[in-house]
């Protein structure tokens, strides 16, 4: 992965819904305006809350992409 395309990295490969989702917003919380996240996540649920809870809050997700089990966004925070 290119460092290019993004300024923060999350990784909750490891972490059960709810907790991708929870470290997903206090990540957004804590950076600048037009700042961009990658997620790293594995939990199926991810796949669903992630997009949904943006979709919501009005946060553009600039790429949703699945690599084996890990699913990978780009959340662009306006």
């Amino acid at each position: 992965m290119n460092n290019k395309q993004y300024d923060v990295l999350l990784d909750v490969r490891e972490d059960k819904c709810p907790m991708p989702l929870l470290k997903t917003k206090m990540a957004l919380a804590k950076m600048s305006s037009q700042e961009v996240l990658c997620v790293l996540a594995s939990d199926p649920g991810s796949l669903k809350d992630i997009p949904y809870y943006l979709s919501v809050v009005d946060v553009p997700l600039l790429l949703q992409e699945q690599v084996d089990s890990v699913c990978r966004f780009l959340i662009q925070k306006p």
